[in-house]
Order: structure tokens, then C-alpha cells, then sequence
């Protein structure tokens, strides 16, 4: 009991300590029981914070804040517009022939399997390709209950979808122009003497601010090039693909091990194994080695390094809990707890007057 009691002394005897606990404690509690409801706001919240960076760049060159966001907003809703009109249509439609044809590529690559045993009798046997088969029938008919259950929800997805569509740029516009107000009326609720607080969260908003921002540009670039490349190549559905290997940077190391399997699976069903297959691979593998030796070290070279293990159990874990948003955000989130875990030991000399670590982590 001593033990513990000089730990608890040592960590939480000082009032900032405790400030710091009880934010993070009641940011934690509202997304995990409100998250759902108030969805529509956190996802404002984000897509504000991230223009926020574009509403600064132009009041740099003195441009009023007003005019300045008008500028960012407008630009955001031709964006949306873009993406509404363009790009999701255009998406849907490969989506829809990938799904109509599945049956007819299952055809092809089953015959393409069943000649393998002709051509490789001393590595593969009838037996092992029948079990692949199997397995590939299985995980159709999955695919087919999946597909079937997501229409029946579409109606409610739908629904969703028109309210986030009308709600989110409304109050997109609203963060943005009424950041300062909103700001002060929060900060009414804190304590005064929050320095601890203070400290963790200007360092938490420069890395995740600089890593959202160059993990978006990261996925534009990635997408562009993996589109024109797998075009050039002449590949079916290349700008589905092409976005498939945008997102997989949003999980370093997972993500380039598991897209190469759609990739491979969509080159192997047009071309099965050819020289076609091979190039598609070996493009596929300069850009992931480009993206992870050039322009991610670009992007994201003001963003604290994490070691691999922490960020494959920040995705595990954060995944887990939020599904697709939480992988998404899984580095932001474990940048936060390294910062937090980071400024707590050193809180006896950091806001007791002695000299600040020059930087973190």
C-alpha cells in the first residue's frame, strides 16, 4: 500500500495534474456516450479544425479573418460539390460493374487456379486448389449476405446522409467564423490555472494538425498517381483502386500489406499470371516505396515519430473501439497520449519554475 500511495503522491499531488485528468477524463466520457448523437458536431468540429490551417495561411497576408473564411467555405463546398457530383457517381458506377461481374471473375479465376496442378504438379496438388475454391465460394456467399444486408439498411443510411449533408457545412461555416466566441465560452467552464493543460494541448494541436493535414495531402497524391499508373497499365476500375491505395497510408505498415491482396486479386482476374500481374506489382510496390521513403518523411516531418508496435496498437485499439474513425484517427489519438504521458513526469520542474524540456517526445 505504501507503494501505491507514494506513486498516487508522486503523479497526482499537483492540482494541474489533476486539471489535465479530469479534461481528458470528461472529453473521453462525452465521445464515448454522446459520440453518436452529437456526431454531426464532432465531424464539423473536425473538418473546421482542418481549414482552419487554410484560414490562417491567408490571414498571414492580411486578409481579414471574415473574408478569409468565406474564401475557405466556398472552397470547401466546391469541393463537396466535386465529390457529391463527380467523384462518388463515378464511384458508385465501378462499384456497381465490380459487383455485377464478380460471378463471371469467380469463373475465370477458378478456372485460372484449376490449371495450376497442369503446370506446377511437384508444388501444388488438385487437392489444395479444391480447398481454395472452397474457400473463395464461402467467403462469395459472405460477401452476398453482407451486400444484401447494406441495401436493406440504405434506406436509413440515407436519411443519415441528407442531414449530415444539410448540418455539416452549416455548421462548418460557423466554427469557423465564430472560432474566438466559442473558444471563450469553453474556456469559461476550465479552471484559470491550467498551464499543464494548456502546455499538452498546444503541443497535442501542432502534431495532430500537422499530421491530418499531411496525411490528407499524402492520400490526394498517393490516389492521383496510383490512378494514373494502374490507368496507364491499363487496369480495370483503376480509380477504384487507385483509392483503395490512397487510404491504405492512414495505417502505416498494416495498410500497404493488405491492399496489396486487392490489387493483386484485380490484376490476377484481368490478366491472371502474366507479365501484366508482375508490372501491376512492381508499380504498385515503387509508389508504397516512394510514399514511405520521399513524400511521407516530406509531409509529416514535424510529427513526433511513433515506434511501429505503438502505432499497430493504437490502430488495434482505437479500431476496435470506433471502427473505421477510430483507425482513422489512431495516430492523432496515440500522439495524444504520448504527449500526455510525455509532459506528466516532467510537470515537478516544467510548472515550478525551472527551464522546459526544449521538445517533446
Amino acid at each position: 500500500m505504501n507503494i501505491i500511495r507514494e506513486w498516487f503522491r508522486r503523479h497526482f499531488s499537483d492540482p494541474q495534474v489533476i486539471i489535465l485528468f479530469l479534461v481528458l477524463l470528461g472529453g473521453t466520457v462525452i465521445i464515448l456516450t454522446l459520440g453518436r448523437i452529437i456526431a454531426p458536431v464532432l465531424a464539423s468540429v473536425v473538418i473546421a479544425y482542418l481549414l482552419e490551417g487554410l484560414v490562417g495561411f491567408f490571414q498571414r497576408y492580411r486578409i481579414p479573418r471574415l473574408a478569409a473564411v468565406l474564401i475557405v467555405f466556398l472552397t470547401f463546398i466546391a469541393f463537396l460539390f466535386i465529390l457529391l457530383f463527380w467523384l462518388l457517381p463515378k464511384l458508385s458506377h465501378q462499384i456497381g460493374q465490380v459487383a455485377g461481374e464478380l460471378p463471371s471473375m469467380f469463373g475465370q479465376a477458378q478456372q485460372q487456379l484449376m490449371r495450376l496442378p497442369e503446370k506446377y504438379p511437384d508444388l501444388i496438388s488438385q487437392e489444395q486448389v479444391v480447398g481454395v475454391v472452397r474457400f473463395l465460394q464461402m467467403e462469395m456467399g459472405r460477401m452476398g449476405q453482407r451486400l444484401l444486408g447494406f441495401s436493406v439498411a440504405s434506406v436509413r443510411g440515407l436519411v443519415t446522409f441528407l442531414v449530415y449533408l444539410i448540418l455539416l457545412p452549416l455548421m462548418v461555416f460557423f466554427f469557423l467564423k465564430d472560432k474566438e466566441p466559442i473558444l471563450r465560452w469553453v474556456t469559461r467552464f476550465l479552471p484559470e490555472n491550467r498551464d499543464l493543460t494548456d502546455h499538452v494541448w498546444h503541443n497535442v494541436n501542432r502534431q495532430i494538425g500537422n499530421y491530418i493535414r499531411g496525411k490528407f495531402w499524402e492520400i490526394l497524391i498517393i490516389w492521383s498517381v496510383s490512378y494514373l499508373v494502374f490507368f496507364l497499365l491499363g487496369l480495370r476500375y483503376s480509380m477504384l483502386v487507385g483509392l483503395i491505395v490512397g487510404l491504405s497510408v492512414l495505417v502505416p505498415y498494416i495498410g500497404v500489406t493488405v491492399v496489396i491482396l486487392p490489387v493483386a486479386l484485380m490484376g490476377f482476374l484481368q490478366w491472371g499470371f502474366s507479365s501484366e500481374l508482375a508490372t501491376l506489382l512492381v508499380a504498385y510496390g515503387i509508389i508504397q516505396l516512394l510514399d514511405g521513403n520521399l513524400l511521407a518523411p516530406l509531409l509529416l516531418s514535424e510529427v513526433v515519430n511513433l515506434h511501429p508496435v505503438a502505432i499497430i496498437t493504437a490502430v488495434l485499439t482505437f479500431g476496435g473501439i470506433w471502427g473505421f474513425w477510430g483507425v482513422f484517427f489512431a495516430i492523432p489519438l496515440a500522439t495524444l497520449v504520448e504527449t500526455v504521458l510525455t509532459s506528466w513526469p516532467s510537470m515537478n520542474t516544467e510548472f515550478k519554475g525551472e527551464q522546459p524540456p526544449s521538445k517533446l517526445g
